[in-house]
Order: structure tokens, then C-alpha cells, then sequence
């Protein structure tokens, strides 16, 4: 029985435990590692990863899955800048388009997969290099930027526009003056946002029955296709917030800006299964994921860690975290044989 209690308590709080030694251990070890400058950089440095993971985490909740997010946001990224430096249109209008591509690839993708069964990996890799090509046909393969050389030997006229350039870098006083940028407050409103939709409301509670036994949810009068393009109808929404800010924050559309999105929000939303032992895609876990993630690279990289050690360690973190979700959660079940 003791045995029995020192597992269910290693699988609910190991991970926790984990990430408060590290902060620990980096708090003693790098200096300036404990300052809120420090955290704010951190949680700058995963909202935008940890926006697209929570939008897969929606897929994953209805066991499906999304590969198409990271080319979501640069699509949205590029269509932001395009826009704006060369059609000349307001930065609502270039949001809210980004926002209708996001919508609309997700719709695509849930179409593709539930009316002509489509397999979610091949469907959402099939849009993934689509919009990969897509993106760089308008300025044949070249990102954008204010006053760039257009293929027609014009200069482009447009700029990003002040509102916004706010959105990526804008920041808020919170005990030290600028310290908490606006993607960080996007990115915890979004977490707050689908956590509810997901764990509080009828629809939430449907998709992860859909997720669990489609059948059952079925037979219960789910409209389970309808559910399923709605989650991935999020996913795509999520991913072009993540690819607005990025635009946002950087104030140009570099086409190879978003090159490992797609791995480190992967990596983000299945590290959240063992979070508090859900072993279930979660917004909760996501966004601690997000931030166990952001919390590891920075510590590393303030003790001087050699930065091609970093994608080393983001898949030793990932195998921990599968490890506590799913072996731990398997011999309890067992009974600990």
C-alpha cells in the first residue's frame, strides 16, 4: 500500500516537483536567473510556441492531430506583412484576415479528415508543405519588409502600422515598469480561454468523449464530425494568432522565422500529459509544458550551455515527460506489478 501511495504521488506531483528543483537549481546557479526581467523574458519566449500548442492540445483532446500549425502561422505571418507593406490595407484588416486563412485551412483540414477520411497525419502534412509553398509564391521565395524591391521592379509603399506592432511589442508595468510584453497576456488569455472551453462547458466535456470513444459519443447524439473541424478549426485560429504576434514582435515577414514552431508547440502540448498525471491533452499541462520548456533553455543558456545542446535536451524532457505519463500511470493500474 505504501508502494501504491509513493507512485500515485510520484505520477500526480513528480513533474511538478521537477520543474520547481530546476527553478531552484538555476535560481542559486545563474545569476539573474530568480529577477522578473528574467521571467518576463521566459514567458516571452513561449507564448507564441505555447498559443499554437494550445490549439493543438484542442486536436489531440479528440484524437486527432495537427502537423500544419507551424506553416499556419507563417502563412500568417507572411500574409500579416503582405498586407500591410504591399497591398497597403489597416492592421485590422490584415488580422482579421490572417485569422480567416487560419479559420479556413483549419475547416480544410477537419473536411479533409472527416468527410473523406483522410488520416489526420496525412491530411495535416499534406497542408503543411501546401501552405509552405503557397507562402513564398507571392514574393517568390523573399521575405517582406517596408521598402522592399517588388518582382516588378517597385518599391513597396506600405509599413507595419503602429497599432499593430503593438500587439508583439507592447509592454505593461507590473511592479517594474515595461515588464510584461502583450504576447505574454495574449498567450495566458488564450490558456485561460480554452481551459474553461475544454473543462467547464458541455462542448469541452463532449470532445474529450469524442477523444475517448467516438463511438460511445456517437451513440449518445454527439455530432462528432461537426466537433472534430471545430477543434481543428481552432488549432488553425490559435496558430494564426501565434504567426500575427511573431509578425508583430519582429516588424517584418522573415520567411524562416518560423521554422521550429511546429516541434517546440508539439513538444509543449505532449509534455502537459504529465502534468498533475492527466496522461490526456490538457490546456493546464500545455501551458506548463510551455513554461518548463522556456524555464530549462533559459537556465541553459544563462550558465552557458552550448546552444546546439538545446534540441538535445527538449527531447530528453519530452521522454521524462512520456515516461511519467504513461509507464508510471500503466503500473499503477497494475497495481504496481
Amino acid at each position: 500500500m505504501k508502494s501504491d501511495a509513493i507512485l500515485t504521488f510520484a505520477i500526480r506531483f513528480g513533474f511538478l516537483i521537477l520543474l520547481f528543483g530546476m527553478v531552484i537549481y538555476f535560481s542559486l546557479s545563474a545569476n539573474g536567473f530568480a529577477s522578473p526581467r528574467s521571467a518576463a523574458f521566459i514567458l516571452q519566449s513561449v507564448a507564441i510556441t505555447g498559443i499554437l500548442a494550445l490549439g493543438v492540445t484542442c486536436t489531440l483532446v479528440v484524437d486527432g492531430f495537427d502537423l500544419s500549425i507551424g506553416s499556419v502561422a507563417t502563412s500568417a505571418l507572411m500574409l500579416s506583412a503582405y498586407a500591410m507593406v504591399i497591398l497597403e490595407l489597416s492592421a485590422v484588416s490584415a488580422v482579421l484576415l490572417c485569422l480567416l486563412m487560419g479559420a479556413t485551412v483549419g475547416l480544410i483540414n477537419g473536411l479533409l479528415i472527416v468527410k473523406f477520411k483522410v488520416p489526420d497525419l496525412l491530411a495535416t502534412l499534406g497542408m503543411m508543405f501546401l501552405l509552405i509553398g503557397l507562402q513564398r509564391i507571392p514574393t517568390q521565395g523573399n521575405s517582406i519588409a517596408t521598402g522592399m524591391n517588388l518582382t516588378d521592379g517597385s518599391t513597396a509603399e506600405g509599413t507595419f502600422s503602429a497599432a499593430f506592432l503593438w500587439l508583439g511589442r507592447h509592454r505593461f508595468d507590473l511592479f517594474v515598469e515595461k515588464l510584461v510584453p502583450m504576447p505574454v497576456v495574449i498567450f495566458l488569455v488564450t490558456a485561460v480561454v480554452i481551459w474553461v472551453f475544454l473543462e467547464l462547458t458541455r462542448h469541452g466535456r463532449l470532445m474529450y468523449a469524442i477523444g475517448s470513444n467516438e463511438r460511445a459519443a456517437a451513440l449518445v447524439g454527439a455530432n462528432v464530425n461537426r466537433y472534430k473541424i471545430a477543434a481543428y478549426m481552432i488549432s488553425g485560429t490559435t496558430a494564426s494568432i501565434g504567426g500575427i504576434l511573431l509578425a508583430a514582435r519582429l516588424g517584418r515577414g522573415d520567411i524562416a522565422s518560423g521554422n521550429n514552431l511546429l516541434l517546440d508547440s508539439v513538444a509543449a502540448a505532449l509534455i502537459g500529459f504529465a502534468v498533475l498525471g492527466a496522461a490526456r491533452a490538457n490546456a493546464f499541462g500545455t501551458a506548463i509544458g510551455a513554461l518548463f520548456v522556456g524555464i530549462l533553455l533559459q537556465g541553459l543558456t544563462m550558465m552557458n550551455a552550448p546552444y546546439y545542446t538545446q534540441d538535445f535536451v527538449k527531447g530528453a524532457v519530452l521522454v521524462i515527460a512520456l515516461v511519467f505519463t504513461f509507464y508510471l500511470s500503466a503500473k499503477s493500474r497494475s497495481g504496481g506489478k
